[in-house]
């Protein structure tokens, strides 16, 4: 039985705990704040309700998985999942709109059809094809197994070329992928904004990123009774019914070494002595600024410097009761990608951006039937422009959200009680970075890799978003399962079969 310290209480920390825990170590997390779920956290105020970071789940298998795995007991049992039917809905430039079916491939096709014009289903499904073959060849490598911490097949993009006519190059980017083998400005649009959500700007972007909508769209987008919060909630009481002890309100200030491994952390109460150390706190945070003296740290991934934005999400109470028809989620898109990530790139917030509205029939998220809880998010640089402050910038954004999400709730503006705004600071306080991490993405020579779970100091390592897989709750839980299986396995894990 080993003595586990484990920095931080987000989602992928929490699942290597309970993990780690099931396995018979003795594992006590330190979080700096009040509370657990990092990122993943909620908002209530007058019998109003909101998630504050991600609204849907995708790939339920991992936590699933996780359930499992921890308690030989079905995540339905601790909180209630539903499919959310249409996946999603969408806006476009020109005032077009498609709902999209959920997985279904069938539905998604004839539905652009119908939508966009006779032969726009044919092409976008001709392009999942394409990103199953880019998913197939990067999902273990990339999401199952231990990323090694130096070369690794997952610096090359397995997005294949186009087999048709001139166009036998592979795109290199995935807006290159969107603007040569769709056709259409709208299917490109939607195709953009699977990688926008995550902060990931499409011109710049791997064209492996394609798997993002093939993910979705193959496995579904699923929605928690109670909000996301509630999944964070289960994770935490199934680390407590493990034996999982947390200690809030406790910053870590440093690993503790010695002979050149990991052996406790150093906090304001004090030190700590541990066998080993899991952190899930940001890992520029910790190995920048925290942990002094490592030779050759170049050589790690600087996620700070490469991802730049972060997310601005306006909390809206309506008077008036949600129309049966609405859809749970609605994209509303710019005017151009381009435009928008130029503004993004220079520190600035496009005037029309691309802003998601999430509107869930959850009788637990509003007082009564007459009214309605409305959630806004869009993408935004993690740090504003010189001269600015998001204390001085977040309202004047929240103003563009708003009047952008009009075009998806007709009158939205006359229906506001209150509305809270959440800026990148407010994502800082809550998990230390401003900045959101995007999933690991095959290609662009490893650029969008994140550290590994093992670090150069033995003893010590990675959970959560800033490592291996990367961002995303499905990705946390992956992450926790990597982990746990370095730890309880050794070196030689390589993942499950």
């Amino acid at each position: 039985m080993a003595r586990i310290a484990v920095i931080g209480a987000g989602m992928g920390a929490m699942a290597t705990a309970a993990r780690l825990a099931t396995a018979g170590h003795r594992v006590t997390v330190y979080e700096r704040s009040a509370s657990h779920g990092g990122s993943v956290g909620g908002f209530s105020r007058e019998g109003f309700g909101f998630d504050t970071g991600p609204g849907l789940l995708h790939l339920p298998a991992v936590w699933r998985d996780f359930f499992v795995k921890t308690g030989k007991e079905p995540l339905e049992r601790s909180v209630t999942l539903t499919q959310v039917d249409p996946s999603s809905r969408h806006v476009f430039a020109d005032g077009t709109t498609v709902s999209l079916p959920n997985a279904s491939r069938g539905g998604v096709v004839s539905a652009l059809d119908a939508a966009l014009g006779a032969g726009s289903g044919e092409r976008w499904g001709e392009f999942l094809g394409r990103a199953r073959v880019a998913w197939e060849r990067s999902r273990r490598p990339l999401l199952e197994e231990p990323q090694p911490a130096t070369g690794s097949p997952s610096h090359e993009d397995p997005y294949p070329a186009l087999r048709r006519g001139l166009l036998r190059r592979g795109a290199r980017t995935l807006g290159e992928a969107g603007d040569r083998e769709l056709g259409d400005p709208r299917l490109a649009a939607l195709l953009a904004s699977y990688a926008t959500v995550y902060g990931l700007d499409p011109r710049t972007a791997p064209a492996s990123a394609a798997v993002l909508p093939y993910m979705e769209q193959t496995f579904g987008s699923w929605y928690v009774a109670g909000g996301i919060r509630a999944l964070a909630d289960a994770v935490h009481a199934r680390c407590l019914a493990r034996g999982v002890r947390f200690v809030f309100d406790c910053a870590v200030t440093g690993v503790e070494t010695r002979d050149g491994r990991a052996v406790g952390l150093t906090t304001a109460g004090g030190a700590v002595e541990a066998d080993a150390v899991v952190s899930g706190a940001p890992v520029p945070s910790l190995y920048e600024e925290q942990i002094v003296g490592w030779e050759r740290q170049d050589e790690w991934p600087h996620w700070q410097s490469r991802v730049r934005t972060g997310r601005v999400t306006v909390l809206l109470a309506l008077r008036g009761p949600r129309p049966g028809d609405t859809a749970h989620r609605t994209v509303v898109h710019a005017d151009g990608s381009a435009g928008e990530w130029d503004a993004v790139t220079a520190g600035r917030v496009a005037r029309r951006p691309t802003v998601t509205v999430l509107r869930p029939d959850d009788p637990l998220l509003r007082p009564d039937d007459a009214h309605e809880a409305v959630t806004l998010t869009a993408t935004v640089p993690a740090v504003p422009a010189a001269g600015t402050s998001w204390a001085e910038a977040g309202d004047g954004v929240a103003d563009l959200m708003v009047a952008a999400a009009e075009r998806a709730v007709p009158g939205l503006r006359g229906r506001i009680l209150w509305r809270e705004v959440r800026t990148p600071d407010d994502i800082a306080a809550a998990t230390g970075s401003p900045a959101v991490p995007p999933p690991a993405l095959a290609g662009a020579a490893g650029a969008l890799l994140p550290a590994a779970n093992t670090s150069p100091l033995p003893g010590l390592y990675f959970a959560g978003g800033w490592a291996h897989p990367g961002g995303g709750l499905a990705h946390a839980g992956m992450s926790g399962a990597l982990v746990s299986g370095l730890i309880v396995e050794g070196s030689g894990f390589r993942g499950s079969q």
